[in-house]
């Protein structure tokens, strides 16, 4: 069996020291790092189409240092709220560049064939486009949702009806679901590309981003910097364990060690947010020894708590509807980094029925359902989701998706 013919790899806006990679069998050359546009200030108020003067100014900006860097490839969602009338407004208006100078991704969460049909003309006029190089479900992130994409007349049949029209270059799906969901949706073979996390503290997702690979998919980590710690306001030890590389600038080349990782997400907003870019490059296959030392000394780190190392995935649907994994991997990002900032940033965004950030509070009750028959022998699962939920706790913060 013969693969099918693919065109010739598509090349825009380049220049050093960016790197670029083929997103799979898009047969786009992404700059290796993509301005995402979920954060602009001002940009979560409705109503959308009302865009204040410091929201479009930080937009503006942002697009002209990210394209002097070599960035290639911007990404927005209707989700964003005025992300994509931003855009529109910059992108045609404010700088008027050529559609051929860039590629661009939005994404949207229809629920039937007929939504997705309006959603899809509304972006359109929105951005002011013609057509989008990347469209993605957004948010596969349950199995429900996964069988509401794919359901027969749904979205994204759909959406590939305006790929073959050219309207959408290509169709993805973005997914904060758990490993096996995202590997499921890999292997229908739907997709041309997916959006999922993948970072140093969260390594769950390497062996979808193999599988993605074996399908020639395009694979674009999700907010490595925010969701993948907070980077962006590391504690001292952080820094210190990164040195000569700031804890972002060894993320990046740490999720980009692998081929198979092709863009990562950057919601750069503010100017100092874009003057460590060019420190991520050279990024190197396999990691230089440099880096390879970095991550010998983050590695070793784990060896500092006694029950640091257990991350408890076989716990992930627990009866007591405790996120078990994700609060064990906030309490090693504590204990082993440090990292108390970002373990209560996100473990007061849990919300039971919520596809975004599952899971409940380690409250007492909740910790008196936990079937620790199915931890390790002797692993005291009680009391550390205790004592997480005791250092970790305050009263909610707003949540957003990604």
């Amino acid at each position: 069996m013969t693969s099918p013919t693919l065109p010739p790899l598509e090349r825009r806006g380049e220049r050093a020291p960016m790197q670029y990679r083929r997103f799979g069998r898009t047969q786009k050359a992404l700059s290796v790092i993509t301005l995402g546009g979920m954060r602009f200030p001002g940009g979560w108020t409705a109503p959308r189409n009302e865009l204040p003067a410091a929201t479009i100014d930080a937009c503006r900006d942002s697009v002209q240092r990210a394209f002097a860097l070599g960035i290639n490839h911007i990404e927005t969602a209707y989700g964003y709220m005025k992300s994509e009338h931003c855009y529109g407004r910059v992108l045609n208006q404010e700088l008027g560049l050529p559609r051929s100078s860039y590629f661009f991704m939005t994404k949207g969460a229809p629920k039937t064939g007929d939504e997705t049909k309006r959603l899809i003309e509304e972006q359109l006029t929105t951005l002011g486009m013609s057509y989008f190089d990347f469209y993605a479900w957004h948010g596969i992130n349950n199995r429900e949702k996964f069988q509401l994409a794919l359901a027969k007349g749904g979205p994204v049949e759909v959406l590939k009806r305006y790929q073959e029209q050219g309207v959408i270059g290509s169709v993805g799906f973005s997914t904060h679901a758990p490993y096996r969901i995202i590997c499921e949706a890999i292997g229908t073979d739907a997709f041309d590309f997916v959006n999922l996390h993948y970072y140093y503290f969260r390594q769950r997702n390497f062996g979808a981003v193999q599988l993605a690979a074996a399908h020639d998919m395009g694979v674009f980590v999700i907010s490595p910097n925010d969701k993948g710690g907070q980077l962006f306001d590391p504690p001292p030890l952080l820094q210190q364990l990164t040195a000569p590389l700031s804890p972002i600038q060894f993320n990046a080349r740490f999720c980009l060690q692998t081929p198979y990782v092709h863009t990562l997400s950057f919601g750069m907003n503010q100017p100092q947010h874009f003057s460590g870019v060019p420190g991520i490059f050279p990024v190197s296959t396999p990691l230089s020894q440099e880096d390879q030392a970095i991550q010998q000394r983050l590695d070793a780190r784990v060896l500092t708590d006694p029950y640091a190392a257990y991350e408890g995935w076989e716990l992930e649907d627990d009866a007591s509807g405790i996120n078990i994994p994700e609060v064990l991997r906030f309490r090693r990002m504590l204990k082993c980094y440090d990292m108390d900032t970002f373990g209560r940033y996100r473990y007061n965004m849990f919300s039971p029925g919520d596809d975004w950030v599952p899971g409940d509070f380690a409250t007492p009750s909740n910790v008196a359902k936990v079937d620790e028959a199915r931890a390790p022998l002797g692993f005291p699962l009680r009391e550390l989701l205790t004592e997480t939920h005791r250092a970790l706790y305050q009263p909610r913060a707003d949540k957003r998706g990604g």
